[in-house]
């Protein structure tokens, strides 16, 4: 395995010190707080989930297409 070099380190220290400062820094958003506390932040993330299941599905499909086109070739 590759030893990481220094920018690949800066890069990395970089990236966990963001995840670790966005938390803190963030404020709630009034339309956030009212998702959260009437419960329809489920219905939202649930919402997202199919959408991004729909387009993994087409994605999917129009790779066995294109797999097929190419095997006739």
């Amino acid at each position: 395995m590759k030893k990481p070099t220094n920018t690949m380190r800066k890069l990395l220290l970089m990236v966990a010190a963001v995840m670790l400062l966005v938390p803190m820094l963030r404020a709630q958003d009034p339309l956030e707080e009212y998702f959260y506390a009437s419960g329809k932040i489920r219905v939202v993330i649930a919402i997202i989930g199919l959408v991004l299941l729909g387009i993994l599905a087409y994605v999917i499909a129009l790779d066995l297409r294109v797999r097929k086109l190419e095997k006739k070739k």
